[in-house]
């Protein structure tokens, strides 16, 4: 089964990795400037927007299938939080393939959630459990995007969280091969971003990738949460840029 992704545009290449409460709609602000000047990549990973959930899969593999099947030997990748932890996965795997990275608010392997963290999966998981979707949904809204997202970013993140909830749910336990990430071996540019107001596991992974990565920059947003390219889509624009 292959994932579903948009192609917009003619350029070079730039892949677009969604985070794990959102799917590709999340970048449509970007795919819309980005698409004069490059080929836009907008994936949907297993169990999000268009991609329905594989009793077995893995999601850096279905990225590189992506790059093999539209002839791309050369990518920018973007990645947004699970996202980006996914990107480092494909980039480790096949850094030949990957010319930039940039990674928001992503983590990494080897660093510990900090505790506010835990708690907020921990109540997210209850709800669900629960069978409260619909809490669970708002839960996300309220705690995993900035205050300088607009009602409209809001509304859009409520329907890419109850849409993953739609498909995760009734999939149960899958097994999602991840492959290991190995910072030194990532040599290409690699752009780190954090937001002031996320959570501070987000932080601690950007310091460990960056005390590791050969040719890593780091951007640190005193205005942003979790999700700057939701929250002020046209200055995020500039820093994937």
């Amino acid at each position: 089964m292959t994932i579903s992704y948009d192609v917009t545009g003619d350029g070079p290449a730039i892949l677009l990795v969604h985070a794990g409460v959102a799917d590709r709609r999340m970048w449509q602000h970007q795919v819309a400037e980005l698409k004069s000047t490059h080929k836009v990549i907008a994936v949907d990973l297993r169990g999000y927007g268009d991609t329905p959930v594989a009793p077995k899969y893995s999601d850096a593999g279905d990225l590189l299938a992506v790059l093999e099947d539209e002839g791309v030997d050369q990518v920018t990748a973007v990645g947004a939080s699970y996202g980006g932890y996914v990107v480092q996965q494909a980039a480790s795997e096949r850094p030949d393939l990957f010319a930039r990275l940039v990674l928001i608010c992503a983590p990494t392997d080897n660093v510990v959630p900090d505790d506010a963290l835990r708690a907020l999966w921990a109540e997210e998981n209850a709800l669900v459990e629960a069978g409260d979707v619909e809490a669970a949904t708002e839960l996300t809204v309220t705690r995993w995007i900035g205050s300088e997202a607009d009602d409209s970013a809001r509304d859009l993140l409520r329907r890419m969280q109850r849409r993953a909830y739609e498909l995760q749910i009734p999939a149960g336990d899958v097994d999602n091969e991840e492959y290991p990430v190995t910072p030194e071996n990532l040599t290409m540019p690699v752009r780190v971003i954090t937001g002031a107001h996320d959570f501070q596991f987000f932080a601690d992974s950007a310091t460990y990738l960056l005390d590791r990565l050969p040719n890593g920059e780091r951007k640190d947003l005193p205005w942003a949460g979790h999700l700057p390219t939701l929250e002020r889509p046209s200055e995020a624009l500039q820093l994937i840029l």
